[in-house]
């Protein structure tokens, strides 16, 4: 794990492309109603990265499968938990939920982030659900400092996702990252407090719960990157990039 932990330097880089994400997400966010397509959200993301000196992280990163993700940013509609593809075709409708996921690389070092939206007016479940995904990455966060472990996140994620009636998605975790778009440790929204290994203070963690309305299983579509819940309900997906402290963290995906 220590060979994960960045410099001070590296932080401070992370920290202020971390600012340049969020700023990028917010305005991605604000431009979100019933009648924009995907396609547009996407643009806007891309453009205002390069115009902040940043480039987009998500945009021919390849999968498993060895296929590039085709854009900047994830626009993941309803059933869909994460990486769904912008498209023109896909033109969002009153009362969707919509998740916005985006990464970027900043001087060389790379930060991810996520919210969930509501399109116009919702459900109420809609809403209970994208209100209990985004308390439940906080709750993870509370867990975050030097020598705990990466049990005690996904324990705590886990445990009030539950309480409110919902289920978290097992079969996709958050990561470290920083230097890679993807580094170890794998971090489980789900587990026992107390389990596994420590964290180590310096390490950059992208926490990400995924939060489904009904059943945790989760299916990944033909294109290769779309993963949907099994059962067809809504999902949402919140996510931060922080960095482990002695006594805590310190979200870098803020502005």
């Amino acid at each position: 794990m220590k060979n994960l932990v960045k410099t001070p330097a590296e932080i401070e880089v992370m920290r202020a492309g971390g600012r340049i994400l969020a700023a990028v997400l917010r305005q991605v966010a604000a431009a979100v109603k019933p009648g924009v397509s995907t396609a547009e959200l996407d643009k806007i993301a891309s453009r205002e990265l390069l115009a902040r000196g940043a480039k987009p992280s998500f945009l021919g990163y390849r999968n498993e499968q060895g296929q590039a993700y085709p854009a900047s940013l994830c626009t993941s509609i309803n059933r869909v938990v994460v990486h769904g593809m912008p498209s023109a075709e896909l033109v969002l409708k009153e009362g969707d939920v919509l998740g916005l996921d985006l990464g970027c690389w900043y001087k060389g070092l790379c930060t991810d982030t996520a919210i969930t939206v509501p399109v116009g007016a919702v459900s109420s479940q809609a809403r209970k659900l994208i209100k209990a995904a985004e308390q439940a990455l906080h709750e993870g966060l509370k867990q975050v400092r030097g020598a705990a472990r990466l049990g005690d996140i996904g324990h705590a994620i886990q445990t009030f996702v539950a309480a409110q009636g919902f289920a978290v998605v097992r079969a996709l975790t958050g990561h470290g990252v920083g230097r890679a778009v993807h580094e170890e440790p794998s971090i489980p929204n789900f587990g026992r407090a107390g389990a596994g290994s420590k964290l180590v203070t310096g390490m950059t963690l992208a926490i990400e719960p995924m939060v489904n309305a009904g059943g945790y299983e989760v299916e990944t579509l033909t294109d290769g990157w779309t993963v949907v819940t099994a059962d067809g309900s809504l999902s949402a997906h919140f996510e931060h990039t922080v960095v482990v402290t002695d006594n805590g963290y310190e979200i870098l995906t803020k502005v």
